[in-house]
């Protein structure tokens, strides 16, 4: 595609319903990996489409800055650690070795920032000092806790539906600690086998909240352009993460816009390793080329859950197929490549932009195929 017709779409991106003005950079936080175990296909999908959309915004003429961070400070990881009988850092360090080669594999563009845990623990410090000066938190048995009664009201769900999105992840709501059962912690005392660091309340650890929230703050500052991951992670992680910075800095929103990935499900159920339904990346990878299995992460509404089924990778591997022929053919008019890049912009309506460009081929099937990585 011409340079210039590609420029004629810059100016806007409509994203999880918000009409977002390009700025650049723009900038994409994304939550990233817990390294305790191997990378399944619900993972795969939440960080293949953060890849498209962030090469949407470059096509919209946007330069992208994205941070995708790893949360090698939690009590799953040091667990898992345990049982394998090794360090939580070293373990960790092994489980995004491996991460890393299935993203490759799957095409995803490196971020521009890979912030561990364990290496911004002063900024967590930094961001519960500002929380008890603003008022937001409080000290108690070691611990700082954010005050999160807001929150539950600003999320827009009900006591019932947020207790129960809570205790999934392990919150305890009947602690006796908190003013509030839905305070959460920002600093925790750590027991002396557990990981832990110097802090004027103690040697402790971050909670996973202020975690995000701090590396946010120190990688790209206290407003993101896209706040991305699992819809299972809208609540309670990216409501208390961004609550904790705006009461941290006065600076709102810090997201522009939302993009919580739709949940993929195996028999009905979300695909977790306490549910024993992983599918694997790496186990597809040898199966099927990796295109297809993009594709099959792709060629589907963004934020919608969805049921995966073996036979919808060779479903996908017949369109990579029909699209590769398409992009073969002569250059097509500008219309149809600008429908293509118009629907693209339009939400990331990928199905959209396939239909268009198998049916109109050449540049139009190119651009798609270059933007999606499925080349």
């Amino acid at each position: 595609m011409d340079h210039h017709r590609g420029q004629e779409h810059t100016g806007r991106i409509r994203l999880a319903g918000c009409p977002l003005p390009i700025v650049s950079p723009a900038r994409l936080y994304v939550c990233g990996i817990t390294p305790y175990d191997v990378t399944h296909l619900g993972h795969a999908s939440t960080f293949v489409w953060a890849d498209a959309a962030a090469a949407v915004f470059r096509l919209a003429g946007a330069e992208t800055v994205t941070s995708r961070n790893v949360t090698d400070v939690d009590d799953v990881l040091t667990l898992a650690a345990e049982q394998h009988g090794r360090r939580y850092d070293e373990f960790a360090l092994e489980q995004e070795f491996l991460f890393g080669r299935d993203m490759a594999a799957l095409r995803v563009r490196r971020p521009e920032h890979e912030p561990r845990a364990r290496h911004h623990v002063g900024r967590v410090v930094q961001l519960a000092s500002a929380l008890l000066t603003t008022g937001h938190g409080y000290v108690r048995g070691g611990a700082v806790y954010f005050r999160g009664a807001g929150v539950l009201e600003k999320s827009g769900l009900t006591l019932e539906q947020a207790t129960e999105l809570a205790t999934e992840f392990g919150d305890r709501l009947d602690s006796q600690d908190r003013d509030d059962p839905f305070d959460v912690p920002v600093w925790r005392p750590s027991a002396d086998q557990a990981p832990g660091w110097p802090s004027p309340w103690g040697r402790g650890r971050p909670g996973w909240h202020a975690e995000c929230a701090a590396i946010a703050l120190g990688v790209l500052g206290p407003t993101v352009d896209v706040l991305g991951g699992g819809a299972d992670l809208t609540f309670p992680h990216h409501v208390y993460q961004a609550a904790m910075v705006e009461a941290a800095t006065g600076v709102g929103p810090f997201a522009r816009a939302e993009f919580g990935v739709g949940t993929v499900t195996v028999g009905d159920a979300k695909m977790a390793k306490s549910a024993g339904n992983l599918v694997l990346v790496s186990d597809l990878l040898q199966r099927y080329p990796a295109a297809a299995v993009r594709l099959l992460l792709l060629n589907r509404p963004w934020h919608q859950s969805w049921e995966f089924q073996t036979a919808d990778i060779n479903t996908q591997t017949q369109t990579l197929d029909r699209l590769y022929s398409a992009a073969g053919r002569a250059r097509t008019s500008h219309t149809a490549t600008d429908a293509v890049v118009a629907a693209l912009l339009n939400d990331l309506d990928v199905p959209t932009a396939l239909a268009l460009a198998e049916e109109s081929g050449g540049d139009a099937a190119r651009l798609v195929l270059r933007t999606l990585a499925l080349e």
